[in-house]
């Protein structure tokens, strides 16, 4: 059809050229300019599924509440120790966990304080190493890469973006700060320079080569991301691309998922394993590969190389421990410790022993050259990650806390002289045989020396009907119920049977489901989806707000938003006043989309004159704030405090829809709120009918207010051509439409002759406090219209 165009363009400049001899030149200049436009439109056509695919998470909104400030929530997948270079100097530990976020420790001899909280990563911390300057580099299942300033209070100084699915290892050389590798589900393994990766920038048009597409406004224009704030709570992203002159190393030759990476001293060796079952060796200065080794029959797990890059050992699903000798290129050593999925490994420094853990909630120490094994100490969840520290062991589990065991890191042999080793075999049969003949080995320490605890983890959830609270049970097999508005912790109602507290806080109330929630992280992720979270309304008193009438609408997502982002409205007009109260208008030094909002496309709530007020159903506290987290932003993956917010937070950080609603108080286009039924007399009633047509009012309006209607109807007889034609109410009752919702309809009837009505349906007497919308769902049951019958009581 563009093609047809042209030629029809074609024609008519022929002809206006021959009416008005314009010259050639000009022709042809009027020509490229439409053939330019018309490609433009192509163009933008072709582009825009792609667009619309990139930017379909930016219709969702999370915000997530009862994460602690000190304490992790879910298990801790990853250790990374930083030793004080001085005698007496301070020593850190960084943990990483399945709740997003980065803590550091100072570590002290009768404690650990934490003393940062690393939050921008918006799923799990599957690893995370130390490099030279105190650099922190973490990788997550959010598939990016993050550096950050590891003694800072926080601050993310990159991301890197390249991994196409979950970021599962890193690996880093500790005489080489320069270099880290990075590898996940996606087959890819990326060797990075830190130094040419993290060099000053200017404004990037992309965040990741995979994500170019993103940097595209809703007018078709390319937006730039700004670079990183120098404030320390910024998560805000500038990277290099291809177009910028970096990419990252990449090692070739992974067809299925890597699980484990390791790199010696000098990074003149990689060594990577997965579901492939094979380790691969790469030179990883040119990403060649330079061997495979095969040996184990399930997935590899975990990797460890020697400071010379000689001696390799793997953990793998297949239970077994294997030593590599990479100048062989063959497995020299298979130890038959674990009776299950081996997932952590750690030797010690003259890689003579090798400490290991898993599936099998048990660590043992194995000495490489006898083959003598010995049981440390047995767990309660499955071991994730080790890392030494002095004479002492860190261990990782699937549970939120950590703890430091003995584990004679230097003199290994003194374990050994306790007893209890047995002779690892070297045949993964051999160790279960061991435990079904009833030998299982006694541990050498009963508990540990030291424990950083965390805060149970939520694993089962239900939303209650009134979609305000939320029951959850955690780790520790405690019932709460959360208030989603507030994101508190309402009642504690310790260990008590989940399904049973669930039967006793049902109600037969009938709310649009506005939200869901997650609690994959370990704490309650609401996730609010436009435009169906605009769609629950409350009256004011149902809510007790004071200083609003008690008929006053209250839409549940739209304060809660206000609740979310009070701090970032404030410091938002702060910086740019007024004019930052209509999206797109902000100081020209700040690059935003233009997005353009008009009135026919959008709802206008209430009055705006009050619209930064947050009713105390709403407001979030401050002590414990939650965080809010976007995908597929142009900024890409964001996650912040509320507190933390700046202002300066805009549309390639948040949805539109979020902050045209808590800046210009207005909605998206929202679902009928309106609920239709037919109201009758009962059958065999004397009673007037009152309309014979159908009629109209919100879901949530009260059956007493059906009631008053019926009663002012039959007391002042009001003619039937008070209804109009399409079955709602005329105008003159308080402004609305259909059935009025406010306190009465109409003038006050006379007391005395006012007679006593109940409302019914499917032959059932309604109580006068439930809705339209519950009635229709718990006692009609039916797609079809409402039907309501009235009748008149006896008179007492």
């Amino acid at each position: 059809m563009e093609v047809a165009a042209v030629h029809r363009l074609d024609d008519l400049l022929c002809k206006q050229f021959r009416r008005t001899n314009i010259s050639r030149r000009k022709l042809l200049i009027r020509l490229l300019g439409l053939i330019l436009l018309i490609s433009g439109c192509i163009q933008s056509r072709t582009t825009s599924p792609t667009l619309k695919g990139k930017s379909r998470h930016l219709e969702s909104l999370r915000f997530h509440a009862g994460l602690s400030l000190q304490k992790h929530c879910a298990g801790v997948n990853c250790l990374a120790l930083l030793k004080s270079s001085s005698p007496g100097g301070s020593e850190y530990l960084f943990t990483g966990s399945r709740d997003g976020t980065l803590k550091r420790w100072a570590l002290a001899e009768d404690g650990a304080t934490c003393c940062a909280t690393f939050e921008s990563h918006v799923d799990w911390v599957n690893d995370a190493v130390l490099t030279g300057n105190n650099t922190l580099v973490s990788c997550s299942s959010d598939t990016t890469v993050k550096v950050w300033n590891g003694l800072s209070e926080g601050s993310c100084t990159r991301t890197l973006g390249q991994h196409s699915d979950y970021v599962t290892c890193l690996a880093s050389a500790e005489k080489n700060s320069n270099v880290v590798a990075s590898a996940g589900l996606g087959g890819e393994v990326y060797i990075w320079d830190l130094e040419g990766a993290l060099s000053p920038t200017s404004k990037s048009s992309d965040a990741t080569a995979e994500n170019c597409s993103n940097g595209v406004s809703g007018a078709g224009t390319s937006v730039s991301i700004t670079s990183v704030h120098p404030n320390s709570s910024s998560n805000t992203i500038s990277l290099h691309t291809k177009s910028q002159g970096y990419i990252p190393v990449s090692a070739k030759g992974h067809k299925e998922s890597v699980y484990a990476l390791a790199m010696n001293d000098s990074g003149s060796l990689l060594v990577s394993g997965g579901t492939e079952k094979v380790v691969r060796v790469w030179d990883p200065r040119t990403g060649s590969k330079t061997m495979k080794l095969k040996g184990h029959t399930d997935n590899i797990r975990a990797l460890l190389l020697d400071s010379t890059g000689r001696f390799c050992l793997s953990g793998s699903s297949d239970s077994m421990i294997r030593l590599w000798d990479l100048g062989q290129q063959r497995c020299v050593h298979s130890y038959a410790v674990h009776t299950d999925s081996v997932w952590a490994l750690a030797s010690t420094p003259t890689f003579s022993h090798v400490y290991s853990g898993g599936r099998d909630l048990s660590l043992y120490l194995t000495d490489l050259a006898t083959r003598e094994s010995v049981l440390l100490c047995t767990k309660d969840h499955p071991i994730l990650q080790l890392a030494l520290h002095g004479d002492s062991m860190w261990v990782a589990t699937t549970d939120s806390s950590v703890h430091k065991w003995p584990a004679e890191v230097h003199n290994p042999h003194k374990v050994f002289e306790r007893g209890g080793s047995f002779l690892a075999g070297n045949l993964s049969f051999s160790r279960a045989r061991v435990s079904i003949e009833g030998s299982t080995p006694v541990p050498i320490f009963k508990e540990p020396s030291f424990s950083i605890y965390g805060t149970p983890g939520i694993v089962q959830h239900e939303i209650l009907n009134n979609r305000r609270h939320v029951l959850t049970k955690d780790t520790a097999d405690t019932v709460k119920l959360w208030e989603v508005t507030r994101g508190t912790v309402t009642q504690n109602y310790g260990e008590v049977s989940f399904d049973k507290k669930k039967e006793e806080l049902f109600e037969m109330v009938s709310i649009p489901a506005w939200f869901t929630v997650d609690t994959r992280l370990g704490c309650l992720s609401v996730h609010l989806d436009n435009p169906q979270c605009f769609s629950a309304e409350m009256y004011s008193a149902d809510l007790n707000i004071p200083g609003k009438t008690e008929d006053d609408k209250v839409n549940l997502a739209r304060e809660t938003l206000k609740g979310l982002l009070v701090h970032w409205l404030i410091e938002r007009r702060q910086k740019f006043g007024s004019q930052s109260s209509i999206i797109g208008e902000v100081p020209s030094g700040k690059d935003v989309s233009t997005r353009i909002l008009t009135t026919s496309r959008v709802e206008v709530e209430g009055n705006t004159d009050n619209d930064s007020a947050v009713f105390h159903p709403f407001e979030f506290s401050s002590a414990s704030p939650p965080s809010i987290m976007t995908e597929g932003s142009q900024s890409g993956s964001w996650r912040k405090k509320i507190t933390d917010l700046d202002g300066t937070e805009d549309e390639k950080d948040m949805p539109w829809w979020v902050i045209d609603c808590v800046m210009n108080n207005r909605l998206p286009p929202r679902e009928n709120t309106k609920c239709s039924f037919y109201l009758h007399p009962c059958e065999g009633s004397t009673v007037q009918i009152l309309t014979q047509g159908k009629l109209s009012a919100p879901r949530i309006l009260r059956i007493h207010k059906v009631i008053n209607y019926v009663v002012e109807k039959l007391v002042l007889d009001k003619p039937l051509d008070s209804v109009n034609s399409d079955g709602t109410f005329a105008p003159g009752l308080h402004g609305t439409t259909g059935v009025d919702d406010s306190s009465r309809i109409g003038p006050k009837p006379s007391q005395k002759h006012k007679p006593s009505i109940e409302i019914l349906c499917n032959n059932q007497v309604l109580s006068p406090e439930m809705s339209l919308a519950t009635v229709r769902t718990y006692i009609w049951k039916k797609p079809e219209d409402l039907v309501l019958n009235y009748r008149l009581l006896p008179s007492k």
